[in-house]
């Protein structure tokens, strides 16, 4: 999580660190927001391929296969309560608490295959 702007150099940023600790091949799946198709993103793909890092974007317009889109929906709707959303602190707070109990309290269910 975090309250900074979320922007390509943001991402790229992350992307350039996460990069130097991976310890086998991983694949970053991708929505298509122009974010993640910008000029200095498409220019530092080939140097994380060098690291083992390859970016995967989904079909455009396919919100059922973002596991994010279902992540968020189901933290609005149906996990946060309207009394989080009171102030900026209880927000982040009640935030922490649903992502920390992924897997163990709580989970999504796509058919037979379980996201936790």
């Amino acid at each position: 999580m975090t309250e900074n702007t979320v922007n390509s150099d943001y991402v790229c940023d992350f992307l350039d660190r996460f990069s130097l600790t991976l310890l086998k091949e991983t694949f970053v799946v991708l929505d298509n927001a122009s974010l993640h198709k910008s000029k200095k993103f498409k220019a530092r793909k080939l140097e994380w391929e060098n690291r083992g890092l390859y970016i995967f974007y989904l079909p455009t317009y396919s919100p059922h296969l973002n596991i994010a889109e279902t992540l968020w929906r189901k933290l609005k709707k149906e996990w946060l309560r309207p009394q989080d959303y009171e102030t900026s602190e209880k927000l982040t707070y009640s935030l922490t608490q649903c992502l920390m109990s992924m897997g163990r309290d709580i989970g999504i269910i796509f058919s037979d295959f379980r996201i936790v």
